[in-house]
């Protein structure tokens, strides 16, 4: 037998008992377990009445173990002290609930889990599982249904909470801010509710969306929806709640001094009214400014002298209420004159604007020059802003695709200490006419005043405008991309969106959004038709 023929064999062999080791180390695993958990035994069975323990146990078939049961558990009604649900971290295959609230009686309660319980291997979800039970002979079975829909904003949140107060001899209106209610629901991803295993009767129906999880309301904080006239159960009628983001109250909240010659006094809510008076003396030659903060919620109070005492006093008032403070005085730096611009890329026929880290009493022309990319003088027509004193205004003939070399020398601007500005240099510059889009809107169904703005997906305002009448409506140059279309029924004519109220039973203004985004090309023109519902 020769050598080549038996490592012939020899090789042949090995490469067999290879491969048979090879095929039995390989595992198909068969189909992946699509399956979700089973209950298999409830005590109390769900649904029980005359219900008197204090532990419910729920068995699976297989290991279970919880997903995010903080946020998805919704418990009706609320108990307090919370039950006690395990397992929390480990996989198990019972959910034992014990109960340390002394119930109500002839209360029906269900637990709802969400979508919270999920195997312990492949993640596969028991949705939705509720667990009913009665302390009474029976188990409640009315329901309330609606819809909750965002007030201002595009997309309604998820997951808004839907709180039904009972209405009896002990409610009030405070109740919604102390007393978690009697029964809770919840939004499914389409944002509409049912509210079920109600007992009859007359409730508030409001919506809540919360930062922190409480069940009661903290305008602050949460966004809220409430129907204005209470509701009778059983109801046929499918609600809509207008969930909002209640505008803060005006109110003053303190005075410090912040510089050498600047007291701020500030305040909470949309700037209404807010009187600043000086109470203490004064010499002939003092004078003062007021000023808005453009990033905070503060009046910088301006004054030239210091007066040269410890403290001082004003008398601060806002609608019919007066107060009178005292601010402390200590020997602080004083503010310094920086000018900055605001804006750099010019739009047409518009401005180009400064602004001021004090206020400006006077400008100069001559002193200030302008000189476009062909080395051209162009003149321009410097201004302080009729209504905000820090902000200077710069106008002159703008060409598409051109850029500017701005200058101001010393004295161009004088603010109210009378310091002057150093040298002054920007650079600005415009586009092509061609890089903007052109939009006409013609209103349908529309109730005047009306506000129609272009907004962007993040909820930010580009474009408004407020109308009067029933004239078409010209957006110009506006920048190209997706916008979407709104519109503000100005009710009180105060040019701006008003949010509800609970407690002044104050609904939100309505809005309402065209049913396609509008998307602006450059170069284009288009005339788009935003038809509202009457």
């Amino acid at each position: 037998m020769s050598k080549s023929f038996l490592n012939y064999v020899f090789f042949t062999a090995v490469g067999l008992i290879l491969y048979q080791c090879a095929n039995r180390g390989t595992a198909s695993g068969g189909p992946k377990d699509e399956t979700p958990p089973v209950v298999i035994s409830e005590e109390p069975k769900n649904f029980s009445t005359n219900f008197d323990t204090d532990e419910i146990r729920i068995d699976f078939d297989e290991y279970i173990k919880f997903k995010n049961l903080q946020r998805q558990l919704i418990v009706s009604p609320p108990m307090d002290p919370e039950p006690i649900i395990t397992p929390l971290s480990t996989a198990s295959k019972s959910i034992v609930i014990k109960i340390s609230d002394t119930l109500r009686p002839n209360t029906t309660y269900a637990f709802n889990f969400g979508e919270s319980i999920e195997d312990n291997n492949e993640g596969n979800l028991y949705p939705y599982y509720r667990y009913v039970f009665s302390t009474g002979s029976f188990i409640d079975s009315l329901s309330v249904e609606g819809l909750v829909i965002e007030a201002l904003d595009y997309e309604t949140p998820e997951k808004v909470s839907i709180l039904l107060h009972e209405v009896d001899s002990t409610y009030t209106d405070s109740i919604i801010f102390k007393q978690k209610p009697k029964y809770i629901g919840v939004t499914d991803s389409l944002s509409q509710f049912s509210v079920e295993n109600l007992k009859a009767g007359t409730y508030l129906l409001t919506a809540l969306k919360e930062e922190n999880t409480n069940y009661t309301y903290q305008p602050k904080d949460d966004k809220f929806a409430f129907r204005s006239q209470f509701i009778t159960v059983p109801s046929d009628t499918a609600y809509v709640l207008k969930l909002y983001q209640q505008d803060a109250e005006f109110k003053f909240s303190r005075a410090r001094q912040l510089a050498q010659n600047r007291i701020g006094f500030a305040y909470e809510g949309s700037l209404d009214s807010l009187g600043i008076k000086m109470l203490s003396e004064v010499t002939d030659d003092f004078s003062y400014r007021i000023t808005k903060e453009l990033e905070k919620d503060t009046l910088n109070y301006w004054m030239r002298p210091k007066p040269e005492i410890d403290s001082l006093r004003f008398e601060v008032s806002y609608f019919s209420i007066k107060d009178t403070v005292d601010v402390r005085m200590k020997a602080m730096d004083k503010d310094s004159l920086i000018i900055n611009s605001v804006n750099t890329s010019l739009k047409p026929d518009t401005a180009f604007q400064l602004q001021s880290t004090i206020p400006l009493v006077s400008v100069d022309d001559s002193k200030a020059s302008i000189m476009d990319k062909d080395s051209l003088s162009i003149k321009g027509q410097l201004s302080l802003d009729d209504l905000r004193p820090t902000l200077a205004n710069f106008k002159f003939d703008l060409k598409e695709n051109n850029t500017y070399d701005i200058l101001f020398l010393p004295g161009a601007f004088k603010d109210f200490y009378g310091v002057e500005n150093d040298t002054l240099r920007f650079k600005a510059g415009t586009k092509l006419l061609s890089d903007y889009g052109n939009i006409r809107v013609d209103l349908r169904n529309a109730k005047y005043p009306i506000i129609i703005q272009f907004v962007t997906s993040n909820g930010d305002v580009v474009e408004e405008q407020i109308v009067k009448g029933p004239d078409p409506i010209d957006f110009k140059n506006i920048d190209p991309g997706i916008y979407f279309l709104r519109a503000i029924f100005d009710s009180n004519d105060n040019g701006r969106y008003d949010s509800g109220n609970f407690l002044k039973k104050i609904q939100p203004e309505r809005v309402s959004y065209a049913d396609e985004p509008v998307e602006v090309r450059a170069n284009w023109e288009e005339i788009t038709e935003f038809i509202l519902e009457d």
